[in-house]
């Protein structure tokens, strides 16, 4: 088997088979939008295919008889011995099947300390009324952007909830969400600080869901000066990771 063929059609199978993984056990999310997982399935099948079809011509091709002047002999050693010589691309294999193997997890408080706000990109001043009745659930996004380009009018004097995970910075914490328009690759925090019953000794990346009221307390981004409002916390749980960890 000619090696470099053959390392291109493994590599193909395995990305096929790491894709296809990926979008049957729902660990997709992790990097791409739920939306996008049919398309997942589809190029996965794709290219296990196409590794399919090149191994098998491949393997046809060494069962064929060789001609004399297409033989490509083995160096011999002088004592009528040919050497099989490793072939290096082989190497790229195992990238791809500790991919297969090992799924990276979703991103965290580390991508989140390091990227500023997505609220900046955000805007409007128009907001409806939250849904009636208390606690009104939200999402980081929708409470960060009413809390500050609506100045928390369409807040003051509701309760809501939330969750998301925890980003530290000092004696501060921050829950956070970060938010994709089409995979991990673009996704931005939104930050909300905690004040008021925050538990003691929240650790980074702790999934807490909490029940709040508004405040009128901001903080500046420490990575691009963008306001991240606050809420005040009453009630506050951990609680684990859910299965779609982004917003979007």
């Amino acid at each position: 088997m000619n090696g470099r063929a053959g390392v291109q059609s493994v590599v193909l199978l395995l990305a096929g088979g790491a894709l296809i993984r990926t979008a049957t056990t729902g660990t997709y999310v992790r990097y791409v939008k739920p939306g996008l997982h049919w398309y997942l399935v589809a190029a996965g099948a794709v290219l296990v295919l196409v590794a399919l079809v090149n191994l098998a011509r491949l393997f046809l091709a060494t069962t064929r008889p060789p001609t004399d002047e297409h033989h490509d002999h083995e160096p011999d050693d002088g004592h009528g011995h040919g050497h099989s010589r490793f072939e290096p691309s082989w190497l790229v294999v195992a990238p791809v099947l500790a991919l297969l193997l090992v799924a990276p997890p979703a991103l965290g408080s580390y991508a989140a300390s390091h990227g500023g706000t997505a609220l900046n990109a955000s805007g409007g001043s128009d907001f409806p009324p939250l849904p009636a009745g208390d606690p009104a659930r939200v999402s980081l996004l929708e409470y960060a952007s009413r809390a500050v380009f609506d100045q928390g009018r369409s807040l003051t004097g509701r309760t809501v909830t939330m969750s998301g995970f925890i980003v530290t910075d000092g004696d501060r914490r921050y829950l956070t969400r970060m938010i994709i328009t089409c995979c991990a690759a673009d996704a931005r925090p939104v930050k909300v600080g905690l004040t008021g019953a925050v538990p003691p000794g929240l650790a980074a990346d702790t999934w807490l869901e909490i029940t709040g009221t508004y405040t009128a307390k901001t903080d500046p981004d420490p990575v691009d000066g963008a306001p991240i409002p606050y809420v005040t916390v009453t009630t506050a749980q951990p609680i684990p990771a859910p299965k779609e960890p982004y917003e979007s």
